[in-house]
Formats: structure tokens, sequence, C-alpha cells
């Protein structure tokens, strides 16, 4: 359903590092490095399907109250794994991995990227 999804950052050095380490971890690469945007996508797919721009209009970037990017893990072990290498790069905790009760399977953590921006891996699949 969706194409892509883009998220502003005033620093696009730090956010790379933010994101280049954290996505890794979901075997997600940087596929465009560009003074005012980064685009990430998934091996074997020739797009970016996640791009980090500095806002178009000039202004600093700002976060969406109530709006969070999921991003599809192909294990609990991935999930963990990028929560700590969010952590470790600059990312700010917001529910370690584990759990939730949306369905018996449903396996997630949720972190803030350097802007403040909410992301949140999750695993659908059973251990």
């Amino acid at each position: 359903m969706l194409l892509y999804v883009t998220l502003g950052s005033t620093d696009l050095v730090r956010s790379k590092r933010f994101y280049d380490a954290a996505l890794a971890t979901l075997g997600l690469q940087c596929r465009v490095s560009k003074d005012d945007e980064v685009g990430y996508g998934a091996a074997g797919d020739s797009r970016s399907r996640l791009w980090l721009l500095t806002p178009v209009n000039g202004e600093r970037a700002t976060v969406g109250n109530g709006s969070m990017t999921a991003l599809d893990a192909p294990s609990r072990a991935a999930v963990d794994a990028f929560y700590h290498a969010a952590l470790a790069h600059g990312g700010t905790d917001e529910g370690a991995p584990g759990l939730r009760p949306y369905h018996a399977h449903f396996y997630a953590c949720y972190v803030r990227d350097p802007d403040g921006n909410k992301l949140s891996a999750v695993c659908e699949k059973p251990e």
C-alpha cells in the first residue's frame, strides 16, 4: 500500500549514522546519500522506500504527534538488535522489545531517532 515514507531531519550526517546502524539490523541499506536527502531500501529492491530529508521549506524538522513508522523485522532477534543499535547511535527508548497485546505474536520495540521521529521494529512471526 505505501510507496515510501519520508522523515524530516535537521542533521542528515547524524541521522545517517543512526539509520545506517539501526536499519542494517533489518536488512536495509543506504541507497542514496546527498546533502539534502538519504534513502534506504531492501536488498533486491532497486528503490529507496524510507527517506530522510532536510525540509524543503527551509524550516527546522519537527515530529508529528501521533505519527510513527513501523518497520517489518524478520525475527524477534532482529527487533532486539534494532532496538540496541538505535539506542547506541543516539536514539531514545520509547518501549523495550517484547510481546504486545495486539495479537499473540506481535513482538515490537519503540524508539525515537535523534530528531524525535518515532519508529517501531515489529516481528509478527512465532518464535
